[in-house]
Formats: C-alpha cells, structure tokens, sequence
C-alpha cells in the first residue's frame, strides 16, 4: 500500500506591525479636537489640585506673607521717602508685588513640569494622539487660575491695610489682567528651563538667580530715584518694572501707555521665542 503525501501549505505570515503613530503630528490635529485636548488636560490638572490641597498653600499664604512683610518692614522708611506714610506705601508696593506673585508662580511651573517627566507622567503624554503644545498650554491655563487667587488673597490683604482705588474697578480689573498676561508668558522660560535641567531643585536653584536680581533691582518694593545711576538704568529695562508702573498707574492713576506697551511686548518677545522652543524641547525630551 503506498502513502500518498499531500503538500503542506507554505505558513502565513503574519501581517507587519503598523509603526506606533502615537504622537500625531499638530499640524494634522484640528483646532477643535485641540481645545477639546487641552479642557480634557486642564481639568485633569484641577482634579490633581483637588486631590492635593496642600499645593494651593504657595498662592494662599505667599501674597499675605509677603504684603505683611513688605508693609510693615519697608512701608515706614520708604514711604516717607514717598513724601506720605506707611498707608501710601500700600498703594505702591501693592500693584508691584502683583508683578512678582507672577514671576514665582511661574518658577513653580518650570519645577512641576521636571516633577512630571521625573514621575513619567509626561512620557505617558507623548505616547497619545495629542498635540505636543496641547500638554504643556492647559499646565499653563491651570497655573494661571493660581495666579488669580493669589492675585485676589494679594489685593484682599491691600484693602484689608487702607489700599485705596485711585481709578476705577475696570482700570484694576485691567492691571490683574496685564499681570495675568506677563505671568504667562514667564511661564514658557520656566517650563523650558523644567524641560533642559535634570532635577526640580536645579530648576529652583536656575530659577532664583534669576528671580532675586529681577524682582530687587526694579520699582517693586522702592522708587528707582533712590537707587544709584547704575541700577536706575538697569530697572529701566527690566520687564518687571515697566509691568509694576503699569498696575501701579492703572490702580493710582498717573500716565500708563508707555509702561503697559512695554509690558506687552516683552510678553509678546518671550512667548514667540520660549514656547516654540518649549515644544521642540518637549518633544526631543528623553
């Protein structure tokens, strides 16, 4: 009897793996689907403060540690060089510290987005169909909701001293909304710093270099016509003056154009050349 051997079919191969298109690019992501990305990350990032209260307590307790510091330490000896007391003192340092409420809040940014990659929080981001900019602008849509409360507990604590609206409450509305602007911009230098330094606390360390020679060599706390030749000119040109005259003119009254045009258009600078480079930076992070 002989055995008939049928022929065995050839194995089928199984179909190649589709290449991982995880991170979609954003130019082919609509701006509907994009905004609709970033509320979905925003309220994420709200939940993440609810369930951890206790990263509120900078925005809460900064703006009146501050202000009591300021007034009562510095209100008497620079308010008599203001030709007045410690009460107009108040009016002065009030609308300069809504300059530097922004610019600390915009270091926590820089050192939260570090936390995040250090987490891989942000690795799971990148991993999604979702503009690469959509993650890094609903960080900064939250942290601006925290520059609001502290700008409320801030101006709360003025008029809890004797601040006084020289102007009108549009006028005000208009300073809290020119320090919201500029503070949104220094978000962009410090989440590009998040992104470059390798820890949280080489953020901090970067970060306050930069802040103590900004905030203390400009019209915050003191008028610069008391500070020697060379120091004036440099809070001149130093972003944080132009945005603390500003508020300051917009709550006291007094000439505002030029200060606030210049506060606009530093914002303008450092968001058209930080935030591309942020992304870019996000994008090629390992």
């Amino acid at each position: 009897m002989s055995t008939t051997t049928l022929p065995t079919s050839a194995p089928e191969k199984a179909p190649a793996p589709r290449p991982a298109t995880a991170a979609t690019a954003e130019g082919r992501i609509g701006l509907r689907n994009n905004l609709r990305h970033i509320g979905a990350l925003v309220r994420r990032n709200a939940l993440q403060i609810k369930q951890d209260p206790e990263s509120m307590f900078d925005v809460l307790l900064m703006p009146i540690i501050f202000t009591l510091l300021f007034v009562y330490v510095f209100g008497g000896s620079v308010g008599a060089s203001l030709g007045g007391s410690r009460d107009q003192y108040v009016n002065y340092v009030i609308p300069g510290l809504m300059a530097m409420m922004g610019m600390n809040i915009a270091m926590a940014v820089g050192t939260g987005v570090n936390d995040d990659f250090r987490k891989g929080v942000m690795d799971r981001f990148r991993t999604m169909p979702i503009a690469r900019s959509s993650v890094l602008i609903a960080k900064i849509v939250v942290e601006i909701g925290r520059m609001l409360v502290a700008t409320a507990v801030l101006l709360g604590m003025g008029f809890l001293l004797g601040m006084e609206i020289q102007t009108s409450v549009l006028e005000l509305l208009g300073a809290v909304g020119l320090s919201l602007v500029f503070g949104a911009s220094l978000m962009w230098i410090f989440i590009l710093l998040g992104l470059t330094m390798k820890t949280a606390q080489a953020v901090q360390g970067v970060a306050m270099l930069v802040l103590m020679p900004l905030q203390f060599g400009s019209s915050i706390f003191a008028p610069p016509s008391t500070m020697p030749g060379w120091l004036q000119a440099f809070t001149d040109y130093n972003p944080l003056s132009n945005l603390a005259d500003a508020a300051r003119s917009l709550i006291n009254g007094g000439p505002v154009a030029h200060s606030m045009w210049m506060t606009l258009g530093w914002a303008a600078a450092i968001t058209v050349v930080t935030a591309p480079l942020a992304v870019a930076k996000f994008r090629k992070k390992s």
